[in-house]
């Protein structure tokens, strides 16, 4: 928990189950649904917000042992880019647990495993337009996954390259703007920080929800 100076509440966000009047699915989505809720803010009244509705996702900063971090390339049409993205994914599987998908999301689309896992941060992607939430692993120790039991890619990951770059200077790359990706931009600056501070801060790969749903 972060400290404060003296009477000053400590810096920590806290969840909130404030009473919903009404909820409405307005769309149906392959991924997220868009959803209208008009909840009571207690002495800010009743208001009625329309947000995506997200069944979250894992990322991975993976390093390996000359410190450099994996990062894969990937078209988003949304932003009508190709950006440079720390491997990641859907919670989609039901029930699978953050660690487990983080495991699988790595091996997917690096075709790498990792002996040593932690947990480098938690956020929420966009919460003023989406309940969507990311934990973002650091996984070290790594070994490739066998050509025989590699994931068969599709779509925008059919031609998905693989890049190993210096932390330091993906680091310098965020602060400069040339990478955009939120779970990227997120890890690597997370990943950068830890290791200055001796790799202290990291938390357990099982570490509980700060924020749970």
């Amino acid at each position: 928990m972060a400290e404060t100076g003296a009477g000053q509440e400590a810096v920590q966000d806290q969840r909130a189950d404030l009473p919903v009047a009404d909820r409405e699915v307005l769309h149906h989505g392959k991924v997220f649904d868009l959803v209208g809720e008009r909840v009571d803010l207690g002495a800010g009244g009743e208001v009625y917000r329309e947000f995506l509705a997200h069944p979250g996702a894992v990322a991975v900063v993976a390093l390996d042992d000359a410190g450099r971090v994996a990062l894969v390339r990937q078209y988003r049409h949304p932003v009508r880019a190709y950006l440079w993205e720390v491997p990641a994914g859907l919670l989609d599987v039901p029930g699978e647990p953050l660690l487990a998908a983080a495991q699988r999301e790595l091996a997917e689309e690096a075709d790498l495993h990792a002996a040593t896992w932690h947990t480098l941060v938690d956020f929420c992607t966009t919460p003023g337009g989406s309940d969507e939430r990311i934990r973002i692993f650091l996984a070290r120790d790594l070994t490739a996954v066998p050509e025989a039991d590699r994931f068969a890619r599709e779509a925008e990951e059919l031609e998905m390259p693989l890049s190993w770059v210096d932390l330091d200077e993906a680091h310098a790359a965020v602060l400069a703007g040339q990478i955009h990706n939120p779970s990227a931009v997120a890890g690597i600056l997370a990943a950068h920080a830890a290791r200055c501070a001796g790799w202290q801060p990291l938390r357990a790969a099982d570490a509980p929800d700060p924020l749970p749903r």
